[in-house]
């Protein structure tokens, strides 16, 4: 297979690791084939793809929606960053922890996030272009946060004072978030 799958550490989230063909004229990888994937448990149907820019020190995150909830598969084109999943379903074995992973232009690794968990990442070289592929349209009405620093999840995030967006800094700690805005563990559906 040309892509080797690992376990996060937190259910149905998943680091890929694409086989990269290189020779002296560059490289060469396939950056999501669907039924490989599958394979690996990524199961998702992909409708949206999105590219963000961000400079040394930023931090987004950690957004989720609950109406339309997105599973991401998350990767970089060019640069480092420290990429983030928090479970957030309620009911679930997991509910409030959370794991990264590095992701690079150099490791080529990817991280998918599926439903009912929040997602957030910080830039640890000069700049990072990051593109992650969306199981549902972004709904701005549906657009929801938590806190990027709440300390009762305890992300290790490992810059000291990152460059967070007002939107950003203004998301509820886990505790604070009623339940009603909170998905819901399907003990059927895993991850």
């Amino acid at each position: 297979m040309s892509v080797t799958f690992i376990n996060s550490g937190l259910p149905g989230v998943v680091i890929a690791e694409p086989r990269v063909f290189s020779d002296e004229r560059g490289f060469f990888l396939e950056t999501y084939h669907r039924q490989k994937y599958v394979r690996g448990g990524i199961e998702a149907a992909f409708v949206q793809d999105n590219h963000s820019r961000s400079s040394q020190g930023v931090l987004r995150g950690l957004h989720y929606q609950l109406k339309s909830p997105q599973a991401k598969l998350v990767y970089v084109v060019s640069g480092e960053i420290f990429d983030v999943a928090v479970d957030l379903r309620q009911g679930s074995p997991t509910f409030g922890k959370w794991t990264g992973a590095g992701l690079s232009d150099e490791n080529r690794r990817q991280m998918f996030i599926p439903e009912g968990f929040a997602h957030g990442f910080c830039v640890l070289s000069p700049f990072a272009d990051v593109i992650y592929k969306c199981s549902s349209l972004y709904d701005p009405a549906d657009d929801m946060g938590l806190l990027w620093d709440d300390p009762e999840v305890g992300i290790q995030w490992p810059v000291s004072a990152p460059v967070v967006s007002e939107k950003d800094k203004a998301h509820p700690r886990l505790k604070t978030i009623p339940e009603d805005r909170l998905p819901v563990y399907n003990h059927e559906k895993r991850p």
